[in-house]
């Protein structure tokens, strides 16, 4: 025993000092994990991350790209502007594992069809990526994130020798359509992130692009094959299960998108249909119309110009979120009317109108849970012309 620990510490300093002198042994292996997701927000997706294990050297660390630091400087405004910075963890396997068994999400390994070469490539890559001055990235969550970086350095190390399947895979899928697969579609966290991200995410996305989600790594791992040594085998060896549970679902809300807006629509229907027979206008129900709309659509200006979010452009949600309502609101608290009111809700209506076309063209699509409040957008501000252009 005292010759075993001798020679992992040996193994330790050594590691420290130059990778490229540790030689991993036959009995070492280079694995996949895929972890289930979790409850909140930020955990549905699941997560990817690559294991070494060599029992040889008493070697087991995984290498975890999705770390990042609440505490960093400027980490709240950089994720706003969109320089999220993220960092590759090196620690023990057993840590990472007691993390997930504490919130009882499962845990799959897909060991590596490689040579001890290939092996060697890969601990080498992985540690100097690991060092102080390698280990930070730039992260984007649909195209450098923890996943991704699984393909992209087994694309590398293998070179030439991977042929990816989308075998079992539905194709033809948007960035988004796939996202939403993975978030219920009627909650806050859904409604938000459709809100903020542009057209761009409904590009239909190619089959080796899914592994953006951690889902899809493992299953185009799964189907996937490699040449070796003149031979086309399966890319995964073996596959096991490490943690068994029960696949966690986000928590939802009683007081959901789709309920409060509607609830909020027939509240808006009912006082436009209550001021079209009084000839009167509820000043109150356009302030937080307008006024709400107009703060959107300021922070969608501002996610689509002003920051470095690759998927924040274009994003036609702003046809409903416009900004320039914010200013209007405050205008008609005062009851002097202007001439161009009755323009200004004319125009309202025709970028209502061209929702529809957008959205079943597929250019981009709008959260669904938003439809209430956008037939009582539609009502108000027709009302609302016809209003200032009988009263002008």
């Amino acid at each position: 025993m005292k010759k075993k620990y001798l020679i992992y510490l040996l193994f330790l300093f050594v590691i420290n000092k130059t990778t490229a002198q540790v030689k991993l042994s036959t009995y070492s292996e280079v694995s996949i994990i895929s972890a289930g997701p979790g409850t909140e927000l930020y955990e549905a997706f699941g997560h990817s991350a690559i294991r070494i294990k060599d029992p040889i050297l008493q070697l087991d660390l995984i290498y975890n790209y999705g770390i990042f630091d609440f505490s960093a400087p400027n980490f709240y405004s950089n994720f706003t502007k969109g320089k999220l910075i993220y960092k590759l963890g090196r620690y023990k396997f057993d840590y990472f594992l007691r993390n997930y068994n504490q919130d009882k999400r499962w845990v799959k390994q897909q060991v590596l069809n490689l040579t001890v070469e290939e092996k060697q490539a890969f601990f080498i890559y992985l540690e100097r990526n690991a060092s102080p001055n390698n280990a930070s990235y730039f992260y984007d969550p649909y195209f450098n994130n923890c996943a991704t970086k699984l393909r992209d350095i087994t694309q590398e190390v293998l070179n030439n020798k991977i042929t990816w399947s989308n075998k079992n895979i539905e194709t033809e899928l948007s960035f988004r359509q796939l996202m939403n697969k993975e978030i219920p579609w009627n909650t806050w966290g859904s409604f938000g992130i459709n809100l903020a991200l542009g057209s761009k995410l409904d590009r239909k996305a190619e089959y080796k692009e899914y592994m953006y989600l951690p889902d899809y790594v493992y299953s185009i791992f799964n189907n996937s094959t490699r040449k070796l040594e003149n031979e086309t085998v399966d890319l995964v060896k073996k596959e096991s299960t490490i943690l068994e549970y029960k696949e966690l679902e986000q928590n939802g809300s009683l007081l959901s998108p789709l309920l409060i807006f509607s609830i909020l629509a027939v509240i808006g229907v009912l006082l436009t249909f209550k001021d079209y027979k009084n000839n009167s206008r509820t000043i109150i129900l356009d302030f937080i119309l307008l006024f709400s709309t107009g703060v959107l659509g300021t922070l969608v200006i501002f996610l689509w110009f002003f920051t470095d979010h690759s998927t924040t452009p274009n994003n036609f949600n702003a046809l409903w979120a416009f900004a320039p309502n914010l200013m209007l609101a405050f205008l008609l608290i005062k009851k002097r009317k202007q001439g161009w009111f009755a323009k200004y809700f004319k125009f309202l209506v025709v970028l209502l109108a061209t929702i529809p076309f957008i959205w079943i063209s597929g250019i981009q699509l709008i959260p669904l849970a938003i439809l209430p409040l956008l037939i009582l957008f539609l009502v108000r501000y027709l009302f609302l012309s016809k209003f200032y252009s009988s009263n002008s």
